[in-house]
Protein backbone atom coordinates (compact mmCIF):
# COMPACT_ATOMS: atom_id res chain seq x y z
CA UNK A 1 0.00 0.00 0.00
CA UNK A 2 2.65 2.46 0.94
CA UNK A 3 4.58 2.08 -2.81
CA UNK A 4 0.82 2.23 -3.97
CA UNK A 5 0.50 5.91 -2.16
CA UNK A 6 3.82 6.57 -3.05
CA UNK A 7 3.19 5.91 -6.91
CA UNK A 8 0.50 8.06 -6.76
CA UNK A 9 2.03 10.83 -5.32
CA UNK A 10 4.77 10.40 -7.81
CA UNK A 11 2.02 10.31 -10.39
CA UNK A 12 0.35 13.52 -9.18
CA UNK A 13 3.30 15.78 -9.19
CA UNK A 14 4.79 14.42 -12.61
CA UNK A 15 0.96 15.93 -13.75
CA UNK A 16 1.20 19.13 -11.97
CA UNK A 17 4.83 19.42 -13.33
CA UNK A 18 2.93 18.74 -16.79
CA UNK A 19 0.34 21.39 -16.47
CA UNK A 20 2.98 24.27 -14.79
CA UNK A 21 5.02 23.86 -17.70
CA UNK A 22 1.86 23.65 -19.96
CA UNK A 23 -0.17 26.98 -18.34
CA UNK A 24 3.67 28.68 -19.23
CA UNK A 25 3.36 28.25 -22.57
CA UNK A 26 -0.05 28.93 -23.41
CA UNK A 27 1.43 32.13 -21.65
CA UNK A 28 3.61 33.01 -24.07
CA UNK A 29 1.86 32.04 -26.78
CA UNK A 30 -1.12 34.08 -25.99
CA UNK A 31 1.21 37.30 -25.21
CA UNK A 32 2.77 36.01 -28.95
CA UNK A 33 -0.51 35.65 -30.53
CA UNK A 34 -1.96 39.27 -29.09
CA UNK A 35 1.20 40.85 -30.73
CA UNK A 36 0.80 39.28 -33.46
CA UNK A 37 -2.71 39.70 -34.14
CA UNK A 38 -2.29 43.73 -33.56
CA UNK A 39 0.08 43.77 -35.90
CA UNK A 40 -1.88 41.97 -38.58
CA UNK A 41 -4.94 44.04 -38.05
CA UNK A 42 -3.01 47.26 -38.23
CA UNK A 43 -0.97 46.05 -41.67
CA UNK A 44 -4.39 44.80 -43.17
CA UNK A 45 -6.15 48.20 -42.42
CA UNK A 46 -3.74 50.56 -43.16
CA UNK A 47 -3.96 50.64 -47.25
CA UNK A 48 -7.92 51.21 -46.39
CA UNK A 49 -7.31 54.22 -44.28
CA UNK A 50 -4.73 55.26 -46.07
CA UNK A 51 -7.40 55.54 -49.61
CA UNK A 52 -9.68 57.02 -47.96
CA UNK A 53 -7.18 59.96 -46.01
CA UNK A 54 -6.07 60.68 -48.85
CA UNK A 55 -9.79 60.97 -51.00
CA UNK A 56 -10.07 64.29 -51.20
CA UNK A 57 -6.36 64.99 -51.87
CA UNK A 58 -6.55 62.08 -55.01
CA UNK A 59 -9.59 63.27 -56.72
CA UNK A 60 -8.17 67.14 -56.60
CA UNK A 61 -5.19 65.98 -58.39
CA UNK A 62 -7.02 63.43 -60.60
CA UNK A 63 -9.45 66.01 -61.86
CA UNK A 64 -6.57 68.43 -62.41
CA UNK A 65 -4.57 66.08 -64.53
CA UNK A 66 -7.40 64.82 -66.47
CA UNK A 67 -7.95 68.28 -67.28
CA UNK A 68 -4.60 68.81 -68.65
CA UNK A 69 -2.83 68.24 -71.60
CA UNK A 70 0.22 67.74 -70.59
CA UNK A 71 -0.90 64.20 -69.02
CA UNK A 72 2.09 62.48 -69.03
CA UNK A 73 4.83 65.32 -67.98
CA UNK A 74 3.02 66.71 -64.79
CA UNK A 75 4.97 68.26 -61.92
CA UNK A 76 2.68 67.36 -58.92
CA UNK A 77 4.36 70.09 -56.45
CA UNK A 78 3.11 72.25 -59.53
CA UNK A 79 -0.28 70.53 -59.50
CA UNK A 80 -1.30 70.91 -55.74
CA UNK A 81 0.41 75.01 -55.86
CA UNK A 82 -1.82 75.40 -58.78
CA UNK A 83 -4.98 73.95 -57.27
CA UNK A 84 -4.32 76.49 -54.18
CA UNK A 85 -4.06 79.60 -56.60
CA UNK A 86 -7.26 78.43 -58.69
CA UNK A 87 -9.23 77.77 -55.38
CA UNK A 88 -9.82 80.56 -53.03
CA UNK A 89 -11.00 79.72 -49.40
CA UNK A 90 -14.77 80.56 -49.53
CA UNK A 91 -17.46 78.96 -50.59
CA UNK A 92 -18.06 74.86 -50.27
CA UNK A 93 -15.43 74.12 -51.94
CA UNK A 94 -17.08 70.99 -53.54
CA UNK A 95 -14.81 68.34 -55.94
CA UNK A 96 -16.38 67.26 -58.80
CA UNK A 97 -16.69 63.98 -56.96
CA UNK A 98 -17.64 63.03 -53.77
CA UNK A 99 -15.21 61.38 -51.22
CA UNK A 100 -17.93 59.30 -51.54
CA UNK A 101 -16.61 57.65 -54.74
CA UNK A 102 -13.28 56.72 -53.23
CA UNK A 103 -15.19 54.85 -50.26
CA UNK A 104 -17.16 52.34 -53.22
CA UNK A 105 -13.81 51.63 -54.70
CA UNK A 106 -12.66 51.01 -51.24
CA UNK A 107 -15.33 48.90 -50.44
CA UNK A 108 -17.55 47.30 -52.94
CA UNK A 109 -14.25 44.94 -54.00
CA UNK A 110 -14.44 43.64 -50.14
CA UNK A 111 -18.33 43.28 -50.08
CA UNK A 112 -17.30 41.10 -53.07
CA UNK A 113 -14.46 38.94 -51.47
CA UNK A 114 -16.62 38.85 -48.35
CA UNK A 115 -19.98 37.08 -50.12
CA UNK A 116 -16.77 34.64 -51.82
CA UNK A 117 -14.09 34.04 -49.60
CA UNK A 118 -16.56 32.30 -46.54
CA UNK A 119 -17.70 29.83 -49.14
CA UNK A 120 -14.23 28.48 -49.95
CA UNK A 121 -11.79 26.04 -48.90
CA UNK A 122 -8.54 28.08 -49.60
CA UNK A 123 -6.18 27.96 -47.22
CA UNK A 124 -5.58 30.66 -44.96
CA UNK A 125 -1.81 30.94 -45.77
CA UNK A 126 -2.63 31.38 -49.41
CA UNK A 127 -5.24 34.09 -48.63
CA UNK A 128 -2.68 35.80 -46.41
CA UNK A 129 -0.20 35.66 -49.32
CA UNK A 130 -2.58 37.25 -51.97
CA UNK A 131 -3.50 39.83 -49.59
CA UNK A 132 0.01 41.49 -48.73
CA UNK A 133 0.25 41.11 -53.05
CA UNK A 134 -2.79 43.03 -53.40
CA UNK A 135 -1.92 45.81 -50.85
CA UNK A 136 1.08 46.03 -52.46
CA UNK A 137 0.16 46.54 -55.57
CA UNK A 138 -2.45 49.09 -54.76
CA UNK A 139 -0.07 51.64 -53.11
CA UNK A 140 2.79 51.58 -56.44
CA UNK A 141 -0.68 51.91 -58.66
CA UNK A 142 -2.24 55.40 -56.46
CA UNK A 143 1.66 56.60 -56.60
CA UNK A 144 1.74 56.81 -59.89
CA UNK A 145 -2.23 57.16 -61.16
CA UNK A 146 -2.51 60.03 -63.59
CA UNK A 147 -6.26 59.74 -64.19
CA UNK A 148 -9.43 58.76 -61.87
CA UNK A 149 -10.15 55.46 -63.51
CA UNK A 150 -6.29 54.70 -62.13
CA UNK A 151 -6.73 55.90 -59.15
CA UNK A 152 -9.83 53.84 -58.22
CA UNK A 153 -8.17 50.87 -59.59
CA UNK A 154 -5.60 51.24 -57.04
CA UNK A 155 -8.02 51.87 -54.85
CA UNK A 156 -9.76 48.81 -55.04
CA UNK A 157 -6.84 46.72 -55.26
CA UNK A 158 -6.48 47.92 -51.18
CA UNK A 159 -10.38 47.25 -51.15
CA UNK A 160 -9.56 43.77 -52.13
CA UNK A 161 -7.23 43.10 -49.69
CA UNK A 162 -8.37 44.59 -46.67
CA UNK A 163 -11.42 42.27 -47.31
CA UNK A 164 -9.60 39.30 -47.68
CA UNK A 165 -7.67 40.04 -44.84
CA UNK A 166 -10.68 40.94 -42.66
CA UNK A 167 -12.36 37.86 -43.50
CA UNK A 168 -9.55 35.73 -43.35
CA UNK A 169 -8.12 36.58 -39.74
CA UNK A 170 -11.62 37.00 -38.12
CA UNK A 171 -12.26 33.29 -39.29
CA UNK A 172 -8.47 32.26 -38.12
CA UNK A 173 -9.45 33.94 -34.43
CA UNK A 174 -10.93 30.71 -33.90
CA UNK A 175 -7.66 28.56 -33.27
CA UNK A 176 -7.10 30.92 -30.36
CA UNK A 177 -8.18 32.52 -27.34
CA UNK A 178 -11.43 34.39 -28.29
CA UNK A 179 -9.22 37.70 -26.94
CA UNK A 180 -6.90 37.87 -29.79
CA UNK A 181 -10.34 39.82 -31.51
CA UNK A 182 -9.25 42.44 -29.22
CA UNK A 183 -5.92 42.84 -30.06
CA UNK A 184 -7.06 42.48 -33.74
CA UNK A 185 -9.47 45.11 -33.02
CA UNK A 186 -6.94 47.34 -31.69
CA UNK A 187 -4.84 46.64 -34.30
CA UNK A 188 -7.67 47.90 -36.97
CA UNK A 189 -7.50 51.19 -34.90
CA UNK A 190 -4.06 51.69 -34.67
CA UNK A 191 -4.50 51.39 -38.30
CA UNK A 192 -6.36 54.33 -38.56
CA UNK A 193 -4.49 56.99 -36.09
CA UNK A 194 -1.14 56.11 -38.02
CA UNK A 195 -2.50 55.54 -41.17
CA UNK A 196 -4.08 58.94 -41.32
CA UNK A 197 -2.08 60.52 -38.68
CA UNK A 198 1.29 59.60 -40.83
CA UNK A 199 -0.48 60.54 -43.95
CA UNK A 200 -1.27 64.16 -42.16
CA UNK A 201 2.01 64.81 -41.18
CA UNK A 202 3.29 64.02 -43.95
CA UNK A 203 1.70 66.06 -46.39
CA UNK A 204 1.44 69.01 -43.76
CA UNK A 205 5.45 69.13 -43.97
CA UNK A 206 4.92 69.30 -47.72
CA UNK A 207 5.30 65.77 -49.22
CA UNK A 208 2.67 65.08 -52.00
CA UNK A 209 0.03 62.85 -51.54
CA UNK A 210 1.12 60.31 -53.82
CA UNK A 211 4.75 60.59 -52.50
CA UNK A 212 3.27 60.06 -49.26
CA UNK A 213 1.27 56.88 -50.68
CA UNK A 214 4.47 55.06 -52.22
CA UNK A 215 6.33 55.87 -48.92
CA UNK A 216 4.07 53.54 -47.00
CA UNK A 217 4.58 50.48 -49.94
CA UNK A 218 6.92 48.53 -47.89
CA UNK A 219 4.13 47.29 -44.81
CA UNK A 220 2.64 44.17 -46.61
CA UNK A 221 5.78 42.59 -46.42
CA UNK A 222 5.00 42.48 -42.35
CA UNK A 223 1.72 40.84 -42.97
CA UNK A 224 3.54 37.52 -43.68
CA UNK A 225 6.04 37.81 -41.48
CA UNK A 226 4.07 38.07 -38.93
CA UNK A 227 1.52 35.38 -39.80
CA UNK A 228 4.17 32.94 -40.57
CA UNK A 229 6.23 33.53 -37.60
CA UNK A 230 4.94 35.22 -34.88
CA UNK A 231 1.52 33.48 -34.41
CA UNK A 232 1.64 30.32 -32.72
CA UNK A 233 -1.89 28.31 -32.82
CA UNK A 234 -3.49 26.81 -29.70
CA UNK A 235 -4.83 23.52 -29.65
CA UNK A 236 -8.70 24.45 -30.04
CA UNK A 237 -9.57 22.30 -27.11
CA UNK A 238 -7.33 24.25 -25.18
CA UNK A 239 -7.84 27.61 -26.60
CA UNK A 240 -11.88 27.00 -26.08
CA UNK A 241 -12.49 24.79 -23.07
CA UNK A 242 -12.52 25.74 -18.86
CA UNK A 243 -9.88 25.43 -16.76
CA UNK A 244 -10.33 21.46 -15.14
CA UNK A 245 -8.95 20.02 -12.47
CA UNK A 246 -6.09 17.68 -11.43
CA UNK A 247 -8.62 14.72 -11.34
CA UNK A 248 -10.69 16.02 -14.52
CA UNK A 249 -7.18 16.06 -16.55
CA UNK A 250 -7.22 12.17 -16.56
CA UNK A 251 -10.65 11.97 -18.26
CA UNK A 252 -10.20 14.44 -20.73
CA UNK A 253 -8.82 11.73 -23.16
CA UNK A 254 -11.09 9.23 -22.65
CA UNK A 255 -14.38 11.07 -22.34
CA UNK A 256 -13.26 14.41 -25.17
CA UNK A 257 -16.44 17.15 -25.39
CA UNK A 258 -18.62 16.41 -28.37
CA UNK A 259 -18.65 20.37 -28.31
CA UNK A 260 -14.73 20.51 -29.22
CA UNK A 261 -15.01 17.72 -31.82
CA UNK A 262 -15.39 20.35 -34.99
CA UNK A 263 -12.97 19.38 -37.34
CA UNK A 264 -15.52 18.44 -39.57
CA UNK A 265 -16.44 20.85 -42.60
CA UNK A 266 -19.56 22.62 -43.04
CA UNK A 267 -21.59 21.94 -45.81
CA UNK A 268 -22.68 25.06 -47.88
CA UNK A 269 -26.36 24.32 -46.83
CA UNK A 270 -25.42 24.45 -42.88
CA UNK A 271 -23.82 27.52 -44.21
CA UNK A 272 -26.63 29.20 -45.32
CA UNK A 273 -28.42 28.10 -42.04
CA UNK A 274 -26.52 29.70 -39.96
CA UNK A 275 -26.73 33.34 -41.21
CA UNK A 276 -30.26 34.11 -40.26
CA UNK A 277 -29.26 33.70 -36.37
CA UNK A 278 -26.72 36.02 -37.70
CA UNK A 279 -28.51 38.64 -38.84
CA UNK A 280 -28.88 39.84 -35.05
CA UNK A 281 -25.67 40.63 -34.47
CA UNK A 282 -24.83 41.80 -38.51
CA UNK A 283 -27.65 44.24 -38.89
CA UNK A 284 -27.10 46.37 -35.62
CA UNK A 285 -23.26 46.48 -36.20
CA UNK A 286 -24.34 47.51 -39.98
CA UNK A 287 -26.42 50.56 -39.02
CA UNK A 288 -23.77 51.26 -36.74
CA UNK A 289 -21.16 51.79 -40.02
CA UNK A 290 -24.13 53.11 -42.22
CA UNK A 291 -24.66 56.48 -40.38
CA UNK A 292 -20.58 56.09 -39.71
CA UNK A 293 -19.31 56.35 -43.23
CA UNK A 294 -22.77 58.58 -44.42
CA UNK A 295 -20.73 61.16 -41.77
CA UNK A 296 -17.06 60.78 -42.93
CA UNK A 297 -17.59 60.06 -46.82
CA UNK A 298 -21.04 62.19 -47.22
CA UNK A 299 -20.13 64.44 -45.10
CA UNK A 300 -16.83 65.68 -43.48
CA UNK A 301 -15.38 67.98 -46.49
CA UNK A 302 -18.56 69.32 -46.23
CA UNK A 303 -18.37 70.71 -42.74
CA UNK A 304 -16.03 73.30 -43.95
CA UNK A 305 -14.52 76.05 -41.96
CA UNK A 306 -13.09 78.81 -44.24
CA UNK A 307 -11.72 80.87 -41.37
CA UNK A 308 -10.21 78.26 -39.16
CA UNK A 309 -6.23 78.72 -40.18
CA UNK A 310 -6.26 75.47 -41.42
CA UNK A 311 -6.99 74.81 -45.69
CA UNK A 312 -9.83 72.50 -46.74
CA UNK A 313 -7.81 69.46 -47.56
CA UNK A 314 -5.85 69.74 -44.14
CA UNK A 315 -9.24 69.99 -42.22
CA UNK A 316 -10.63 66.86 -44.18
CA UNK A 317 -7.55 65.56 -42.75
CA UNK A 318 -7.78 65.75 -39.18
CA UNK A 319 -11.19 65.01 -39.18
CA UNK A 320 -10.00 61.22 -39.85
CA UNK A 321 -7.35 61.69 -38.13
CA UNK A 322 -9.39 62.57 -34.59
CA UNK A 323 -11.66 60.18 -35.64
CA UNK A 324 -9.53 57.51 -35.89
CA UNK A 325 -8.38 58.05 -32.10
CA UNK A 326 -11.73 57.71 -31.05
CA UNK A 327 -11.86 54.32 -33.05
CA UNK A 328 -8.68 53.03 -32.02
CA UNK A 329 -9.43 53.77 -28.13
CA UNK A 330 -12.90 51.82 -28.45
CA UNK A 331 -11.47 48.97 -30.39
CA UNK A 332 -8.68 48.39 -27.56
CA UNK A 333 -11.26 48.41 -24.77
CA UNK A 334 -12.95 44.82 -24.59
CA UNK A 335 -10.61 43.85 -21.60
CA UNK A 336 -12.53 46.82 -19.38
CA UNK A 337 -15.95 47.30 -21.12
CA UNK A 338 -18.13 45.09 -23.09
CA UNK A 339 -20.81 46.16 -24.40
CA UNK A 340 -24.28 43.73 -25.39
CA UNK A 341 -26.62 46.31 -27.01
CA UNK A 342 -25.26 47.19 -29.91
CA UNK A 343 -28.50 48.37 -31.48
CA UNK A 344 -27.91 51.44 -28.41
CA UNK A 345 -24.74 52.45 -30.30
CA UNK A 346 -26.51 52.27 -33.83
CA UNK A 347 -29.32 54.89 -32.47
CA UNK A 348 -26.57 57.09 -30.97
CA UNK A 349 -24.59 57.26 -34.37
CA UNK A 350 -27.86 57.99 -36.14
CA UNK A 351 -27.88 61.67 -34.24
CA UNK A 352 -24.62 61.87 -34.87
CA UNK A 353 -25.15 62.10 -39.04
CA UNK A 354 -28.41 64.54 -38.00
CA UNK A 355 -26.07 66.44 -36.18
CA UNK A 356 -23.30 66.69 -38.92
CA UNK A 357 -26.04 67.23 -41.65
CA UNK A 358 -27.41 70.03 -39.96
CA UNK A 359 -23.82 71.36 -39.70
CA UNK A 360 -22.93 70.43 -43.43
CA UNK A 361 -25.70 72.61 -44.84
CA UNK A 362 -26.18 75.43 -42.34
CA UNK A 363 -22.55 75.49 -41.17
CA UNK A 364 -24.65 76.65 -37.79
CA UNK A 365 -21.39 75.27 -35.15
CA UNK A 366 -19.17 78.57 -35.05
CA UNK A 367 -15.87 76.84 -33.76
CA UNK A 368 -14.32 74.11 -35.53
CA UNK A 369 -13.20 72.12 -32.54
CA UNK A 370 -16.96 71.28 -31.57
CA UNK A 371 -17.18 69.32 -34.49
CA UNK A 372 -13.78 67.26 -33.91
CA UNK A 373 -15.40 66.60 -30.39
CA UNK A 374 -18.54 65.12 -32.51
CA UNK A 375 -15.83 63.05 -34.64
CA UNK A 376 -14.19 61.79 -32.06
CA UNK A 377 -17.51 59.75 -30.36
CA UNK A 378 -18.48 59.10 -33.70
CA UNK A 379 -15.34 56.81 -34.01
CA UNK A 380 -15.82 55.58 -29.88
CA UNK A 381 -19.46 54.40 -31.32
CA UNK A 382 -17.84 52.91 -34.49
CA UNK A 383 -15.03 50.93 -32.67
CA UNK A 384 -17.66 49.47 -30.05
CA UNK A 385 -19.85 48.35 -31.61
CA UNK A 386 -17.06 46.23 -33.57
CA UNK A 387 -15.13 44.96 -31.15
CA UNK A 388 -18.02 44.14 -29.21
CA UNK A 389 -20.24 42.19 -31.96
CA UNK A 390 -17.50 40.05 -32.48
CA UNK A 391 -16.47 39.05 -29.23
CA UNK A 392 -20.00 38.28 -29.32
CA UNK A 393 -20.19 36.22 -32.02
CA UNK A 394 -17.01 34.31 -30.93
CA UNK A 395 -18.55 33.60 -27.31
CA UNK A 396 -22.02 32.65 -28.31
CA UNK A 397 -21.53 30.23 -31.46
CA UNK A 398 -20.35 26.77 -31.45
CA UNK A 399 -17.45 25.86 -31.58
CA UNK A 400 -17.71 23.95 -34.92
CA UNK A 401 -19.67 27.48 -36.00
CA UNK A 402 -17.77 30.08 -34.80
CA UNK A 403 -15.04 29.90 -37.91
CA UNK A 404 -17.74 30.77 -40.71
CA UNK A 405 -19.74 32.48 -38.40
CA UNK A 406 -16.90 35.85 -38.06
CA UNK A 407 -15.64 35.56 -41.27
CA UNK A 408 -18.97 35.48 -42.79
CA UNK A 409 -20.37 38.31 -40.18
CA UNK A 410 -17.39 40.71 -41.56
CA UNK A 411 -19.95 41.27 -44.70
CA UNK A 412 -22.02 43.37 -42.39
CA UNK A 413 -19.74 46.42 -41.60
CA UNK A 414 -18.57 46.19 -45.22
CA UNK A 415 -22.35 45.98 -46.94
CA UNK A 416 -23.67 48.84 -45.23
CA UNK A 417 -20.60 50.94 -45.62
CA UNK A 418 -20.85 50.49 -49.61
CA UNK A 419 -24.64 51.32 -49.00
CA UNK A 420 -23.38 54.39 -47.54
CA UNK A 421 -20.97 54.72 -49.91
CA UNK A 422 -23.58 55.34 -52.53
CA UNK A 423 -26.28 57.52 -50.67
CA UNK A 424 -23.43 60.03 -49.72
CA UNK A 425 -22.76 60.26 -53.40
CA UNK A 426 -26.37 62.25 -53.95
CA UNK A 427 -25.99 63.81 -50.65
CA UNK A 428 -22.91 65.21 -51.33
CA UNK A 429 -24.23 66.53 -54.96
CA UNK A 430 -27.64 67.82 -53.00
CA UNK A 431 -25.71 69.56 -50.12
CA UNK A 432 -23.39 70.82 -53.09
CA UNK A 433 -26.09 72.75 -55.25
CA UNK A 434 -26.96 74.38 -52.10
CA UNK A 435 -26.04 78.42 -51.49
CA UNK A 436 -23.61 78.64 -49.19
CA UNK A 437 -24.69 79.85 -45.85
CA UNK A 438 -24.57 83.87 -45.06
CA UNK A 439 -23.55 84.38 -41.31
Amino acid sequence: MGESEDEMLNDEDVLNSRINVSLVADNRSMKRNLVGFWILGLINNFAYVIMLSAAHDLLKASSYHDNTKEALNWDEDAVYHQIAIDKDDSGRDCNPLSTGSILLADVLPAVIIKLVAPFTPISATFKVITTSFLALASFILVSVAQSHSQTFIGVALASLSSGLGEVTFLAYTHKFDPMVLSAWSSGTGGAGILGSGVYAVLTHLGVSPRTAVILMSGLPASMLITYLFILKEVPTERAEAPPVSIEQVALIDDHPDPDLQHNEVLSLVEKFRIIPGLLKYMIPLGLVYFFEYLINQGLFELMYFPGSGLSHSQQYRWYQFIYSIGVLISRSSLHWIKISQIKILALFQLLNFILALFQSIFWSVPMIWLIFLLIFWEGLLGGAAYVNTFYRISLESSAREKEFSLGVSSLADSGFIGLAGFVSIYLHTWICALPVPVS
